[in-house]
């Protein structure tokens, strides 16, 4: 969608005339018999809903607003908004406006109040009756979440999961729990690429648990050794803020931190997983309806039924949400909160276009803020991980989807998204996966565990992401970026398929944009990783064009992909992460400032072209001109505006403006809307203070010889990238000569040795030791990741003797 039809649909929409409207009122003190006035408002949101029905089945109104008093709608059942309950559309546009009255707070909660009469139980700890069948996975205290009885204790400072620990289910600790049936097990992915969960359904004879899940992750691991935890275990209920509620007994348990009087508490449980849903279909959708400055709270948590898998992305998906639309067009959130809800804030699920969501603050989501998700089907090769039945010559070669029922051309605008995946690790501020035409911008993403904008695929492009700021990502997970992006399209390790051949590739470039078929487009925008690149362009990642971005911290990442075109970029002191391109890329790196380049596994020709680009350091440039590149570039100072307060524009004379380059904006990064600009972050400015990354391992990050090829411990993230690796563990291979024993044993560059002789070779003096034990003349196996696959060699041990 361009900007000036955006532009339009975006003022048509909010700012929208309300001719022949009607009025009704709705207010937590009303009463369903009266009329629904000002005076005399409706009681509940249902009761309005009729009228509203009523009204325009009557023709009494072609535009309706629901007016909302402050105050908490505890909702009985989810809201769900029908073709009935649809604004009109003929000569003009008649709205439907489910609105907050004036200045006031409406709250509508899924939740349940509580009343409640505690009693001490014992160390510190209250308890008291609920309602039979009364069931919720949080509990909510003068308005704020408290966390389960869990092991470890909650600790705001720790990033992953607010505490973790090797012995959470260790037999000594899981022997002193009497019942732990509905406890959950919260882990790491091994290689931190998201987070797994499972129920506890008991103990087995032998004492150890019993539990199931771990569908969490498209790519399934085991538990992180270390970065685990258990909630919902009554034993481990032992710190101040901890509850357990016992459904056997209908008792409610809670230790009650320093300040908190029970005896006038307001005590909130949860019940709905879906607060207001938008339930239409392609062919009778619901259509204009707006709802403005709303707060929405208490959804439950859904992590145990996200499990559908999205294609050959990392993620699974729940395909619901606080808010889901489903068949909407044309439909809105605007000025609203959504706060503390326990899965998806917004879930637009399958065929949905023209919504938006404008100027809302969403804040401590359990999963992602703001999710697009089409039907797998709508793909015309819906493959998964495992699925190796497609081949080159039975692949379906048209262009595009297969159906619409797909989101389409919406928009996520001057949005405040922060503090999400506070449960489900596989998520991100903004989520887009089998979709087209999306646009995110003027949002400020940040403090989130993965990715703050993360598109799963190439289907079907178009998306537009402009004058965000996105920053502090990345806090639990590994191997990613504040933007993230997987093209494991149908080209992508297709079976028989050569990309590298000149011939194959003469003959079918055409495939790679089969599914990415619109270009999509990053720019304007702050990015800021500290512990992931700024922006991430992952496996396969086709179709992109990448400029006037200002990379903060650890630069821009292209794995292998096609026709990607970065330029006029600043990258502050980091450079470029080309890794494993294919021969014909088409890709282009030009007119960008930065300091140096990291390539991993390139051909000897990178791309279309490398050139025109302004290096900070003039070894840094020299270095890069080794890779073929860079013949017209330059090095020096680029002479920034004032980079001390993030003005990195350049001056007039600057030898930058000589290549090419182009000022853009530096304040126009974020929300613009004054209510939220007073609430928003912004990242930390390189210098500012000391910087905050991770810390290097203690690994020796020297290179040496070994059968020829020159290796060295793995240490960098961009190694662990290439690998697919679960975390600074291996000996990668950087060079490999012809006629080395190590080419003849099948040891190829960018290879990651893990295993020799079945024992594990993850340093490099390991490795050694393990080689040189071996007898001359006698022959072990070597596990080698290769692609982020696990490939066996053979090789023979020489008879060169061990170095002293």
């Amino acid at each position: 969608m361009k900007k000036t039809a955006l532009a339009a649909f975006v003022l048509l929409a909010v700012f929208a005339s309300w001719a022949a409207a009607a009025d009704f009122y709705v207010a937590p003190n009303g009463d369903d018999a009266n009329h629904g006035t000002l005076e005399k408002p409706f009681k509940t949101l249902g009761k309005a809903q009729k009228a509203v029905r009523g009204a325009k089945a009557a023709g009494d109104a072609e535009a309706i607003t629901v007016y909302l008093r402050g105050g908490v709608y505890y909702l009985p059942e989810t809201l769900v908004f029908e073709p009935a309950d649809s604004g009109t559309a003929d000569t003009s546009v008649k709205w439907h406006k489910w609105q907050a009255y004036r200045d006031e707070t409406p709250v509508i909660s899924g939740g349940q109040l509580l009343t409640l009469k505690w009693e001490p139980y014992k160390n510190g700890i209250f308890k008291a009756a609920v309602p039979a069948r009364f069931i919720t996975d949080q509990l909510f205290v003068n308005g704020r979440l408290q966390p389960m009885a869990r092991y470890p204790n909650y600790d705001a400072k720790v990033a992953v999961y607010n505490g973790y620990v090797a012995d959470a289910i260790a037999p000594a600790r899981v022997a002193k729990w009497a019942d732990p049936t509905g406890g959950f097990i919260h882990a790491m992915h091994e290689g931190q690429w998201g987070g797994m969960h499972y129920r506890i359904t008991g103990k087995k004879p032998d004492g150890s648990l019993a539990y199931e899940g771990g569908w969490q992750n498209n790519r399934p691991s085991g538990m992180h050794p270390t970065m685990r935890f258990v909630e919902n275990i009554f034993e481990e209920l032992d710190a101040p803020g901890e509850w357990f509620l016992d459904s056997k007994t209908n008792t409610l348990y809670y230790y009650p931190p320093a300040g908190v009087d029970l005896a006038t508490a307001r005590v909130e449980g949860v019940r709905l997983k879906t607060l207001v849903e938008f339930r239409g279909t392609h062919k009778s959708p619901v259509e204009h309806i707006i709802l403005s400055g709303l707060t929405f709270r208490h959804a439950a948590r859904t992590f145990m039924e996200t499990r559908e898998p999205l294609l050959r992305s990392d993620w699974a998906i729940y395909r619901g949400g606080a808010i889901k639309f489903s068949g909407a067009d044309h439909c809105s959130v605007v000025y609203c909160t959504i706060d503390h809800v326990g899965g998806n804030a917004v879930f637009l699920n399958q065929f949905n276009q023209r919504v938006m969501v404008v100027s809302c603050h969403i804040v401590g989501a359990g999963a992602s803020g703001v999710a697009f998700v089409g039907d797998r089907d709508a793909a015309r090769v819906p493959r998964d991980w495992n699925d190796h039945s497609q081949q080159l010559s039975t692949l379906d070669r048209t262009h595009g989807p297969k159906t619409d029922n797909y989101p389409a051309y919406c928009i996520v605008l001057d949005c405040l998204i922060h503090e999400t995946g506070r449960v489900e690790k596989q998520s991100a501020g903004v989520e887009i996966g089998l979709a087209k035409g999306i646009n995110v911008v003027d949002c400020s993403i940040y403090d989130v565990p993965r990715a703050g904008i993360n598109i799963g695929d190439g289907c079907w492009g178009g998306h537009t992401i402009d004058r965000c700021d996105v920053f502090n990502t990345v806090l639990e997970t590994s191997d990613h970026g504040s933007f993230n992006s997987w093209g494991r399209d149908r080209f992508w390790n297709l079976p028989g398929l050569d990309l590298n051949d000149p011939k194959t590739w003469k003959a079918e470039k055409k495939l790679p944009f089969l599914d990415a078929v619109d270009t999509t487009t990053i720019c304007n925008s702050r990015w800021r990783c500290d512990h992931g690149w700024d922006i991430d362009l992952d496996d396969g990642s086709s179709n992109y064009r990448i400029y006037n971005n200002l990379c903060l911290r650890n630069g821009l990442k292209l794995r292998e992909g096609f026709h990607r075109t970065v330029e006029n970029n600043i990258i502050v002191g980091n450079g470029f992460h080309p890794h494993v391109w294919y021969k014909f890329s088409e890709d282009v790196f030009a007119h960008n400032i930065l300091s140096a380049y990291y390539p991993i596994g390139m051909p000897p020709v990178w791309g279309k072209q490398i050139d025109f680009n302004f290096f900070t350091d003039a070894k840094n440039l020299e270095a890069a001109r080794k890779f073929g590149g860079d013949k017209d570039s330059a090095a020096g100072d680029p002479m920034f505006v004032d980079p001390t307060h993030g003005d990195f524009r350049v001056k007039e004379g600057s030898p930058a403006l000589k290549l090419g380059f182009k000022n853009f904006p530096m304040d126009q990064f974020g929300v613009k809307s004054p209510r939220l600009k007073l609430l928003a972050k912004t990242p930390l400015l390189p210098g500012a203070e000391k910087e905050s990354a991770t810390a290097k391992p203690e690994r020796d990050a020297r290179k040496t010889t070994w059968l020829g090829a020159t290796v060295k411990n793995v240490t960098e993230l961009g190694e662990i990238s290439v690998g697919g690796l679960p975390g600074m563990v291996g000996v990668m291979v950087y060079d490999v000569p012809k006629g080395s024993d190590a080419a003849k044993f099948g040891l190829k560059e960018a290879d990651v040795i893990r295993t020799f002789d079945g024992k594990p070779a993850e340093e490099l003096k390991v490795l050694e030791k393990l080689y040189y034990d071996l007898a001359a003349g006698k022959t072990a196996k070597v596990g080698v990741v290769r692609s982020q696959k696990v490939v066996e060699l053979t090789i023979t041990r020489g008879a060169e003797p061990r170095p002293k």
